[in-house]
């Protein structure tokens, strides 16, 4: 009676958060669908947003979203090989460790003013989308270090020892036999990551600026998704564009998740194959 009970409740409960998402994403598309059009996709935005399209704003968003991966993936899946496979258990390694999951608990605000102080004046970069991109590299790097460790020590001892026995050194046996079963669990991180790079706004308002129109380099300002949504809805300018962003913003998150977990398990299937 107890298992049925708990089993009860928690099917509740999960029924309960769909149907919460189903609610906001129908209350978004319902009113943000109708204003959406070829020419409000490919036009530039006019009086600040009130009119036209959000062309630009597309642009800038998927720039900063491919330099904040290009940067931060790297980082992150070297760190998490060094933490799983190199590291010993130490108080230094504890240290990185509550490091990284207290930057994973730092607010969005905090990065913003730190890229603002640091990469926007210190290091003269300005208001542009190389600022944005390396404050936002900042934000996802936790997440990323600690799915790739996650994933890479989910990777069964029997598959080292077995390459370590076949006389592969210890980096070839990372490269060629870890880093591909892994590759699933780390490609999760990085959906995290875009995830949170897409819907942010109070970091890259600081660090990007919000200039319309396209940058025609990364040391050029630009707005993103995000950031427009959020300065059409905060002052007023169009209730109809506001929801349109949000209806094409929640297209790009979709659609990104989509095609990375077709990704994932195309990988699944071929690894068994």
């Amino acid at each position: 009676m107890k298992e049925r009970v708990a089993f009860f409740l928690l099917w509740i409960f999960s029924i309960f958060t769909a149907i919460i998402l189903v609610l906001i994403v129908s209350d978004i598309i319902i009113k943000g669908a109708p204003h959406i059009s070829l020419d409000f996709l490919l036009e530039e935005p006019r009086k600040m947003g009130k009119e036209g399209g959000v062309f630009s704003v597309i642009v800038s968003t998927i720039y900063i979203v491919v330099l904040s991966i290009i940067f931060a993936a790297p980082i992150g899946v070297a760190a998490s090989v060094y933490l799983a496979e190199y590291a010993k258990e130490s108080t230094m390694l504890n240290i990185i460790r509550f490091g990284t999951e207290a930057l994973a608990g730092i607010p969005s605000i905090i990065y913003g003013l730190f890229g603002y102080s640091f990469f926007v004046f210190f290091l003269d970069l300005k208001y542009s989308i190389l600022s944005g991109a390396l404050t936002l590299t900042l934000m996802i790097l936790p997440t990323i270090i600690k799915t790739s460790e996650e994933a890479i020590k989910a990777v069964p001892k029997s598959y080292r020892e077995g390459s370590l026995a076949l006389g592969a050194t210890k980096l070839q046996t990372i490269r060629k036999i870890i880093i591909p079963d892994a590759i699933p669990g780390i490609l999760t991180g990085l959906i995290l990551g875009i995830g949170r790079v897409v819907g942010e706004s109070a970091a890259v308002l600081y660090t990007a600026g919000s200039s319309l129109g396209i940058p025609d380099s990364i040391f050029r300002p630009g707005r993103t998704l995000s950031v427009h949504l959020y300065t059409l809805a905060s002052e007023g300018i169009s209730i109809e564009n506001t929801y349109a962003t949000a209806v094409i913003l929640i297209a790009l998150v979709f659609i990104i998740n989509f095609s990375a977990n077709t990704l994932i398990n195309r990988i699944f299937i071929a690894r068994r194959r």
